[in-house]
Parts: C-alpha cells; sequence; structure tokens
C-alpha cells in the first residue's frame, strides 16, 4: 500500500496503461475505464503483469528505501459524464463499489467488462468466475471475475461483499439505482464516526431511508458484529418497538425479564450499527429505546431517520436536503440538466418505465420546470417519471397543478403512503396535534414564505393563539413540514411547494380559506401601506429589499382581492401602495396591469382612491407611449382631485400632464403645467414635490434648447434632494445635468454624474436605472471613440429594457439611436459593432456595470 507519488511513478513506466483513463483515488486505490483499457488488457499482458505484480519494487524520492506495490484493480464498462475535467454517473459508481470488495494486488472484472475481453485474453491470462456477489450499492447482484496470470497473486480472502459472512448485515437489496447524494453521503459518514446517535430528517419522500441504507453498506466493515435495519413504519404500536428491534437480531425474549433488558445484555459486547428507519410515528418509543442502547452499550451505534429529531442526549441530526434542482429561469439545455441529480433521477426511473425515453433540447425546460415545482423530492420525482409511459414531458408539467392526481402509480409492494403523493402526506398530516395541524393549513394562504410576525398576525385564532405560533411553527419545522432559512438579521419560513398545495386543500375543506385569505391581504395591505411612504428616503434600498422578499405574498393578496366586489378598495389600495416597489423591482408591465385590474372593479370605491388609480395609471400609460389613454385617464384624475379639492393630487396631476406633453413635444404646454405644479407645491411646503416640478422645468427647458434656463432648475433641485436623502430623486437630477453637460461636450463632468447614477443604481438594484445609466454612457464612450464597448454596454441595456418592459422616451429613443447610428458609421464595420453589441446582449449584469465603470475611469 503505497503513497500515491510512488504509485504515480509505477505506472508510467507502462505506455499500455497510460492510454487509459486513470484516476487515483484513496491513495493507493485506481479505477480505470473505457475501451481504451480494453485494448491495453488486450495487448501487453506483461505491462499488466509487470504493473500489477505484488512483487515489483521501486527507488524513488524522497523515500529512503524500497517501497512495495499492491493495487486493488477494478474494470467495469459503462457510458458516463464528463464534467469539468471529471466523470460522473452511475458506471462510476458501480465500479467504486466493485473496487470496495477487493484486496491489494487483485484485479477484479465486472460481468460487462468480462463479456467484452473474454474472447480475446494473451497467453497465460485467465478470468477466474468468483460468483454473483451484493455490492454496496445495494443494488443488484454483479457476476465479479478475478484476473489471474502467473505472476500475479491469485489467491485472495473472500470478496468484501454484503454476501462475506465476516460482514453480517440484513440490508434488503434495491431494485433501482442510488442517484447522487455524493456530498450527503460523505457528511453522513462524517457525522456517523463522531456520534452514537445520528437522525436524519427530512420532507416525507426525500429519501431519507435509501441514504440511511447506503450510508450503512458504506461503514459495514467498522462494524464487526453487522448492520442491522430495523423497519418500523409498519408498526402501529409503540410498545412493540423493543421486541421488534429484539426480533431482527435474533434476540430471545425471556419469561420475566423486559425485553429492552435482554436486548441491552445482548449487545453489550457488541459492536454494532442498528438501522432504525421511520420513528416519527413511535417516536418517544424509538427515543427511549435508543437513549437505553447507547448509555449501555457502548460500541452500539444507532442510525434512525425520521421527521424530526428522536430529541435524547448526544444524539447529532442531519436533514437530508432536496436532490439539486436546475432553475426553469434559466435556458436551459440536455447537456446542462444532465448536471443536475433532480433530474438523472427523473431519467433513471424513466428509462424504467419507457426504455426508448430520450432527455432533448425540446423537452429539457419542461423537465427543469417539473424537477422545480416538485422541489426536487426524490418520491414525487419518481412518481412523475413513472408517467412517461403515457404522457410526455410537456404534458407532465402541465398537469401538475393537479399533482395529487397525476403522482399515483407507485409500486405496488410499497407501503401504502409510499404508492401515491398525498398518501405520503397524509402520513405526516395524522401524526399533527389539532392545533399543528391547524396552523399548517393556515400557512398555505402565503406564497413565497412569510415571517414569524406575519404568521402570528395571520394565522392566529381558534386553535391557535398567537403567543404559541413560535412553538407551533418550530414543530413544524422540526417535523420537516416547513423550513426555516435565515434572511439577513431575522428568519423566513416556507412550505415546500408540494406541501403547500397538500395545506391549502385540506384550508379548503375546513371551510375557513376564506378566512384566512382575507387575513393574509389584510396583513400586506398594511405593510405596503405602512413602507409606501419610506420608499423615497435614505432607507429606500432597506425598504425595497424587504418589500422584495414578500413580492409572490403581494401577488397573492392582489389576486384574492379580485375575487369578489367588495374587496375591491382594498385591492386597489394595495396596487397604489405596491406601485413603485413593482415597478422598479419587478417590472413596469407587471405594475399596468396590476392597476388595470384593481381599477376595472373600482366603480363604488372612494372617489379620492380613483384619482389615484387614474393618475398612476396615466403616468404608466405615457412611460408606455399610449398617449391618448394616458391623456383620458389623467384627465380624470384631475377633474374628481379638482371637484375635491384635493390640492396635492391636483398638483400631482399637472406634473403627469406635463410629462405627457413633454412625450408629445409641446414643450410650451409641458412648462406651463410644471410651473402650475410647482405654484401649489410651494404654496403648501411640499419638498418633495417642489424638487420634482423644478427638476421638471430643467427638461422643458433643456428640449427647448435653453441650457442656461435649465442649469438652476437642475441645481436647485439636486440639492433638495440630497438635503432629503431622496436615492431615486438624486438619481433623476444627476442624470439630467449629466445630459445637460454632454450637450455641451462636459464629458468629464457628465461622466462622474452618470457614473454616480449606475452606482446607486446597482446599489438599490433597480435595473431600469441601471440601464439608462448604461445607454447615456454608451453615448459618452462613442464620443471618446471607445466604439466597442459603446456598442457592449448598448447591447446590455437593450437586453435590460426588454427584462424590465420599460419603453424609452420618444425623444430619448431619437437622441439614442442618432448616436448608435454615428457610432456604426464610425466604425465602418458593421460585422464588429453587430458583434459587440451582442457580445453586450449575454453579459450579465455584473459583466456589464463593471466593463462600464472602467472604461469611465479610463
Amino acid at each position: 500500500e503505497a503513497h500515491p507519488e510512488a504509485m504515480r511513478l509505477a505506472l508510467t513506466q507502462h505506455d499500455a496503461l497510460m492510454r487509459a483513463t486513470i484516476e487515483a483515488q484513496n491513495g493507493y486505490v485506481f479505477k480505470t475505464m473505457g475501451d481504451a483499457f480494453c485494448a491495453a488488457f488486450a495487448t501487453a499482458p506483461e505491462a499488466l503483469a509487470a504493473a500489477f505484480s505484488s512483487q515489483q519494487r521501486l527507488k524513488a524520492e524522497p523515500w529512503p528505501a524500497p517501497v512495495a506495490i499492491k493495487v486493488r484493480m477494478a474494470l467495469h464498462t459503462g457510458a458516463v459524464e464528463s464534467r469539468d475535467s471529471d466523470y460522473f454517473g452511475p458506471p462510476l459508481n458501480r465500479v467504486a463499489r466493485l473496487l470496495s470488495t477487493g484486496y491489494g494486488a487483485q484485479t477484479l472484472l465486472s460481468q460487462v467488462t468480462y463479456d467484452l475481453v473474454r474472447d480475446n485474453l494473451p497467453t497465460h491470462t485467465s478470468l477466474q468466475d468468483l460468483g454473483d456477489h451484493r455490492l454496496k450499492d445495494l443494488a443488484r447482484p454483479e457476476r465479479i471475475f478475478q484476473l489471474n496470470h502467473p505472476d500475479l497473486t491469485n489467491e485472495f480472502p473472500l470478496l468484501k461483499s454484503l454476501d462475506n459472512a465476516a460482514l453480517p448485515n440484513n440490508l434488503p437489496q434495491q431494485v433501482t439505482n442510488f442517484i447522487g447524494r455524493e456530498i450527503e453521503l460523505a457528511h453522513v459518514q462524517e457525522a456517523l464516526a463522531k456520534t452514537r446517535v445520528l437522525t436524519l430528517t427530512g420532507a416525507g419522500g426525500s429519501g431519507k431511508s435509501r441514504l440511511s441504507l447506503q450510508a450503512a453498506a458504506e461503514a459495514l466493515e467498522r462494524f464487526p458484529d453487522g448492520a442491522f435495519l430495523v423497519e418500523l413504519a409498519p408498526l402501529t404500536d409503540p410498545n412493540l418497538v423493543a421486541s421488534t428491534v429484539a426480533s431482527v437480531l435474533g434476540v430471545n425474549e425471556e419469561p420475566g425479564k423486559p425485553i429492552l433488558t435482554t436486548l441491552i445484555e445482548s449487545l453489550k459486547t457488541k459492536t454494532l450499527l442498528l438501522l432504525l428507519d421511520n420513528c416519527e410515528h413511535v417516536l418517544d418509543a424509538s427515543a427511549k429505546l435508543a437513549d437505553a442502547l447507547v448509555r449501555s452499550c457502548i460500541s452500539v451505534k444507532i442510525l434512525a431517520t425520521s421527521r424530526e429529531g428522536l430529541g435524547i442526549s448526544g444524539e447529532a441530526t442531519y436533514r437530508v436536503p432536496s436532490l439539486s434542482l436546475p432553475d426553469p429561469r434559466q435556458t436551459q439545455t440536455a447537456e446542462s440538466l444532465s448536471h443536475f441529480e433532480s433530474v438523472r433521477l427523473f431519467i433513471d426511473r424513466a428509462l424504467q418505465t419507457q426504455p426508448n425515453f430520450v432527455l432533448t433540447n425540446t423537452n429539457a425546460p419542461a423537465l427543469a420546470s417539473i424537477c422545480f415545482r416538485l422541489d426536487g423530492i426524490p418520491l414525487a420525482i419518481e412518481l412523475a417519471a413513472a408517467r412517461v409511459r403515457s404522457l410526455s414531458v410537456e404534458d407532465i408539467n402541465a398537469k401538475l397543478d393537479q399533482r395529487f392526481r397525476l403522482l399515483t402509480g407507485g409500486s405496488r409492494t410499497a407501503l401504502p403512503r409510499q404508492q401515491t403523493l398525498r398518501s405520503l402526506i397524509d402520513w405526516s398530516y395524522d401524526l399533527l396535534s389539532p392545533a399543528e395541524k391547524a396552523l399548517l393549513c393556515r400557512l398555505s394562504v402565503f406564497s413565497g414564505g412569510w415571517t414569524l410576525e406575519s404568521a402570528e398576525a395571520v394565522c392566529a385564532g381558534d386553535l391557535v393563539e398567537d403567543w404559541e405560533t413560535l412553538d407551533l411553527l418550530t414543530s413544524l419545522c422540526d417535523k420537516s413540514l416547513s423550513v426555516a432559512e435565515p434572511s439577513g438579521t431575522s428568519t423566513r419560513y416556507r412550505l415546500l411547494e408540494t406541501v403547500r398545495q397538500y395545506a391549502r386543500d385540506r384550508l379548503l375543506e375546513s371551510g375557513d380559506r376564506e378566512k384566512f385569505r382575507d387575513k393574509h391581504l389584510a396583513f400586506f395591505l398594511t405593510l405596503a401601506e405602512e413602507t409606501e411612504q419610506q420608499i423615497n428616503t435614505p432607507r429606500m434600498k432597506e425598504i425595497l429589499d424587504f418589500l422584495e422578499e414578500d413580492t409572490d405574498n403581494f401577488r397573492a393578496a392582489l389576486e384574492w382581492s379580485g375575487d369578489l366586489p367588495d374587496r375591491a378598495e382594498s385591492g386597489l389600495r394595495l396596487a397604489i401602495a405596491t406601485n413603485y416597489f413593482i415597478a422598479w423591482r419587478i417590472s413596469l408591465t407587471e405594475v399596468q396591469e396590476q392597476l388595470s385590474r384593481a381599477m376595472a372593479s373600482s366603480a363604488d370605491v372612494s372617489p379620492s382612491l380613483r384619482a389615484k388609480g387614474f393618475h398612476l395609471l396615466g403616468y404608466y400609460s405615457t412611460m408606455f407611449l399610449d398617449f391618448e389613454n394616458a391623456h383620458h385617464l389623467l384627465k380624470q384624475s384631475l377633474e374628481i382631485r379638482q371637484s375635491l379639492n384635493e390640492r396635492l393630487g391636483i398638483a400631482a396631476t399637472l406634473n403627469a400632464l406635463g410629462n405627457l406633453a413633454t412625450q408629445q413635444k409641446d414643450h410650451t404646454l409641458a412648462q406651463q403645467r410644471y410651473e402650475a405644479s410647482l405654484a401649489i407645491q410651494r404654496e403648501l411646503g411640499n419638498q418633495k414635490g417642489i424638487a420634482t416640478s423644478l427638476n421638471n422645468l430643467g427638461n422643458s427647458a433643456m428640449y427647448r434648447g435653453d441650457t442656461a434656463a435649465a442649469v438652476p432648475f437642475y441645481e436647485e433641485s439636486l440639492q433638495m434632494r440630497r438635503e432629503d436623502g431622496d436615492p431615486h430623486g438624486i438619481y433623476y437630477a444627476l442624470f439630467n445635468l449629466g445630459h445637460m453637460n454632454l450637450t455641451l461636450q462636459n464629458y468629464g463632468i457628465a461622466g462622474s454624474m452618470f457614473q454616480e447614477c449606475l452606482s446607486s443604481s446597482v446599489k438599490l438594484n433597480i435595473k431600469s436605472g441601471i440601464g439608462w445609466a448604461l445607454e447615456a454612457l454608451g453615448g459618452l464612450f462613442a464620443a471618446k471613440d471607445s466604439l466597442g464597448n459603446a456598442a457592449r454596454v448598448w447591447g446590455a441595456a437593450e437586453r435590460l429594457r426588454e427584462e424590465t418592459g420599460e419603453p424609452l422616451p420618444i425623444q430619448d429613443r431619437e437622441d439614442l439611436n442618432a448616436k448608435v447610428s454615428a457610432a456604426r458609421a464610425a466604425l465602418a464595420n458593421d460585422a464588429a459593432f453587430d458583434a459587440a453589441w451582442q457580445e453586450g446582449r449575454t453579459m450579465t449584469l455584473e459583466q456589464a456595470v463593471a466593463l462600464a465603470m472602467r472604461e469611465s475611469n479610463n
């Protein structure tokens, strides 16, 4: 058993072996695969004999003495995946398991490799049939053959397979492959080496049992008295736990003596691993048994699986995560998807049902969506994969909204709760207390997660007191039905989507769905209105980040508010209160759609509220260049506000009408409206309104070509914004001042202002602001003949506009088109310009910003 470097030096002497794929593993273990090795095996027996001879020695520095070489080698053939200069796939796992059964200087072959080489063996070489053996992957037995040659050691002990009497166990053979979980298996092995009791926890169907079996198989050699599985799922009486364990271990009950006492006496001198599977429904009894055994039997270790920990002293828990998942929002191909465990599991199980199944670039997006929507839960993915017998991947994805009807038909020999997804969650739900059941169902009204504060406000009542919400929520997390995740300085909770849909159905059955969705709507309406006034303040980023975490909850509340007329006012208030947040962090299109839906049922809401709705819809219609509709909406808003004498509202709508006139290039009318708005804002002492009107008057002057008149408007507006600490207001004032200095060819000043705008937008994470700044900087780059980088940042800005849905105003678009045309003409190479533009479109946001900042500083 040599140092890895000594092994490498030995193998480099043999050209035939260097044509093979060889990987060093665990110091002296080598895995070889592929046709290249088969060729070497068939044509260079002398090289093989020399390489693997237990008698060969070599001298190599820095070792002062010769080093003996004893190589274990295993050969298996199959298709593997190459990724990042490494190999992955079931054949690699299979050869590793085959390798673990052998000894130093022994070379073993699988059946498939034996079939490839048996008719072309070199002289004096033979293959000895060692029979069928169960490997530690617990899959089908493998027929194993040993390479024999006169110059090799040919006599070895019995293989270290699961059939070896020296490794007692009752680990069951599995009919399916063990997919992925390399990281999790390593974590479990490490934890098992450090603790006496390890409990694997996780949601139902997450693969706890399969992982525990594999971990037990891997650890078998560390337990000379064996590793034994005790299935607790069939038990209905907790009093039978100890006797069931005794039965599995062959410990007979003695008259007049408790079975636990007998069991302890039997195991006191044993070095043994006890695997307690599915403890959740007999948790107390399992905990008492485990505690008694580890206290009295110092060499016994317990590996348990349960929805929650046993809760005993010295116990370590390991939460089994979902399988690795693709992001369906990203473009996926057959090749990119093969990196994810959830996809590999789906493919493996689909091939069992439909041998002709193929993952293609066409069905890859649908498969990515399936795995994501099923939360990477192995059982759910297996049930979905079984449907390829009669449905396409696209059809399965489309039907997942009815997942509890679709995901049925598991193995008839499995436990009933493992045959359908609903039965699996029924099993967990039935073990809950009434208060836990009530809270779980009520939590289904949240979308995308919640905080403790929101859970207390929305879910309390009847069976759930607000003061006990935390304890109940913690209990649901312990039972793997809810997930707690750190978020900044606090904690957010969520349900796996499959559990959420189950709980939603249960809430609907209870008749309480409307009540708790109304409470959900009320809570998020209050939250939105309380934070609305804090957006344009120094806390802007903090507030936007805070609101963004609940984006899906705001969407769910808005959707609910549109279901009945008596929620119309709440819906419109919510759409108004969230409009800036949605516009800046999500998209303008979504804002306009939300406001339009809310206004469609607003006939009976207060006139003041309708005026706000008309105002905002008119404002966004102007941004979308729908001028006729914008004028109609803003006119209605102004009329209502005038009739109510809402002076602040009148000033705001006059300002919006000025924006409309600016877009229509009627700058005289725009100036009149801005001045009228400014007069009211000054009368009321509204600093934010004054700063906005001053900024817009500066725009009006600049568009008229009167840059001298624009300067004082912009500068006064910027000063007020800085005093007020309004990041977004500062952005617009700086941006407009920067444009004026472009116009005046003060490129250095303009560049510094645009850089500050870009930095501010990046900090605030406002994509539309980043896009505007990139477009402006692109114009500066073109002016100083950096045409390639100008095209790149323009390309990046174009893609950002597509993502946010915000079109360029007409005058700005004309200005940008003129700059782009001039840059293209100056480069005199359309292909190079287009290539740079396309490169910019494919850049990440971070790459585009870094390029713009770097070029600005040149």
